[in-house]
């Protein structure tokens, strides 16, 4: 048990430790002369276990020149095994995961509820879906997520979801807009200063994808509902904003109305953003909004949502009320008055010193190379930013955080997660154009904790839609599974919870995405444990 007293905020501590834990991956946009708009847009990391050892890995997603007149040189994503002693290992040829597509966005899950994780990537282009074989490789099978028009997706945030309650996950992929070279190249001449951007092109429909159980995946777009909205689709999150017992979809939209697609129960959406007031900020404003992250930081017991802007727009914190409406509580809570000037992408809500409350990372950097001569107040390449909970407000974390916050890249993806098993989170950042980033969290004054990996069994052996409570003599605490979430990224199907001072568990109780409650006994704090849906006490 960690006895250290806990300081809020005091002693956090990242160190950047990239080279010395083996991770070399270097994204590239493709380094064109024109700023085409999905060099722009890149790009999101996954952090989950490929080969079941119970060691966080990571996948990288990669990008490559767009210019037809150039050779077509990529570098390809990367898969970084985690050794469990400190060290990542570079296994993308060896799992089949190379993939020389131009990547956006990534999820993993899984599909087949076989035991291990399959991944759904979206790019500019055709979308990919890779089987995990169970045996460290993965097989290619992206023709059964295939649809008319896919040569043409700007793909987005990709998530997986139960959308019919039939124990399989579906996938959903944001699309962002309906890009064409063509169309640039007449409208680049006379945009200036900055390039043709969101509102030159028209927005693209998202589409649903239905897993029909043997394999295969069957596009269900026009019947749900889905393409009767439509935005540049960039960040996703996946949850049951209203309460009701399905689980529905938030995208985050650039410089449009966010969409919030809701379940119906039966696998029909309607969005209903402006109803539910996560369509706009505080100010009736369509921010360009980039990722997004649920967590409950209020500690109230119902998630909120997180959302990441653009340069002079404040990053917005929508508080859940209950009952399917939320409130800007940006500017009461002071969450992102030091990033104002930035543009931010990546974004987490986690707790970070195990005090009981989240904090929050930001993924910053403009995607402009020259930005600087255009807005003074921010560069292409800046700092990221922590902000720790102080219980009704956030306050900046970052000075004297480590050299983990001395970083100046234009970071995008941004995952979180326990790597080294140490019970502290660390951070994992893609940054545009360099190399990535590996902040490992040293900090010595933190709280107890207790990580929980469900498998489901009547559910989605992934336990995705369930909600988890850990109560002590503190108090209760509440977290979601999710299946994609932050900036086009996917993180934490390991939960993490930190416990504080507290010295003991009293339950754990975990609801079931089909509705079933169970609890769990956890015998000893600052341990990770594995709870299998039916081997609980029912309760009522």
């Amino acid at each position: 048990m960690n006895c250290v007293a806990i300081l809020k905020g005091q002693g956090v501590q990242f160190l950047e430790a990239s080279s010395s834990a083996g991770i070399s991956f270097k994204h590239t946009d493709g380094n064109d002369s024109q700023p085409y708009l999905p060099a722009l847009m890149p790009a999101g990391v996954a952090m989950f276990d490929y080969d079941g050892d119970g060691w966080q890995d990571v996948y990288f997603l990669n990008g490559h020149s767009l210019d037809k007149s150039k050779p077509h040189v990529a570098r390809g994503n990367g898969l970084y095994r985690n050794l469990g002693n400190g060290k990542f290992v570079n296994v993308t040829e060896l799992a089949g995961l190379r993939s020389y597509g131009y990547g956006l966005g990534v999820v993993t899950a899984d599909l087949d509820n076989d035991g291990d994780q399959d991944i759904v990537i979206s790019n500019f282009g055709p979308n990919q879906l890779y089987q995990n074989n169970g045996d460290g490789t993965f097989n290619d099978i992206s023709k059964h997520l295939a649809s008319p028009g896919d040569d043409s997706l700007f793909g987005a945030g990709v998530a997986c979801l139960d959308v019919d309650s039939d124990g399989l996950l579906d996938v959903f992929a944001a699309n962002y807009v309906d890009f064409t070279f063509q169309r640039y190249h007449e409208i680049a001449p006379k945009s200036f200063p900055y390039p043709p951007g969101p509102k030159d092109f028209p927005p693209s429909a998202d589409r649903l994808f239905r897993n029909e159980g043997n394999g295969a995946f069957r596009d269900v777009t026009k019947p749900s509902g889905i393409s009767n909205s439509r935005g540049p689709s960039m960040g996703v999150v996946c949850g049951d904003w209203d309460g009701d017992g399905d689980t529905d979809i938030f995208v985050c939209c650039d410089a449009a109305p966010n969409l919030l697609y809701v379940n119906d129960g039966l696998g029909h959406f309607e969005d209903m953003a402006i109803q539910f007031g996560l369509a706009f900020d505080a100010l009736g404003n369509s921010n360009g909004s980039m990722g997004v992250d649920a967590g409950d930081f209020d500690g109230d017991g119902k998630e909120d949502l997180l959302v990441t802007n653009y340069t002079g727009q404040l990053p917005v914190l929508y508080r859940n009320l209950g009952a399917g409406f939320f409130e800007d509580v940006s500017r009461l809570s002071r969450v992102g008055r030091e990033v104002l000037v930035h543009t931010n992408w990546g974004v987490g809500l986690i707790d970070f010193d195990n005090d009981r409350d989240l904090d929050v990372f930001f993924a910053n950097g403009h995607f402009l190379k020259n930005i600087a001569s255009i807005d003074s107040r921010t560069s292409y390449r800046v700092q990221n930013t922590l902000m720790m909970n102080e219980g009704s407000t956030f306050r900046d974390g970052s000075k004297g955080a480590g050299s983990g916050f001395e970083v100046v890249e234009s970071s995008r993806g941004a995952v979180f997660g326990d790597v080294d098993k140490d019970g502290a989170v660390d951070i994992v950042v893609l940054n545009a154009n360099a190399e990535s980033s590996f902040l490992k969290n040293v900090s010595v004054s933190r709280g107890n904790w207790v990580a929980i990996k469900l498998v489901g069994v009547q559910s989605n052996r992934d336990g995705v839609g369930s909600q988890v409570q850990v109560e002590t003599e503190l108090g209760m605490q509440t977290q979601f599974v999710h299946a994609g979430r932050g900036y086009q990224s996917h993180f934490g199907t390991v939960l993490h919870f930190g416990l504080g001072a507290a010295r003991a568990i009293q339950s754990i109780q975990i609801k079931w995405p089909d509705g079933n409650v169970e609890r769990f006994q956890a015998h000893s704090l600052d341990q990770e444990y594995l709870f299998v849906q039916g081997t609980g006490s029912k309760s009522p």
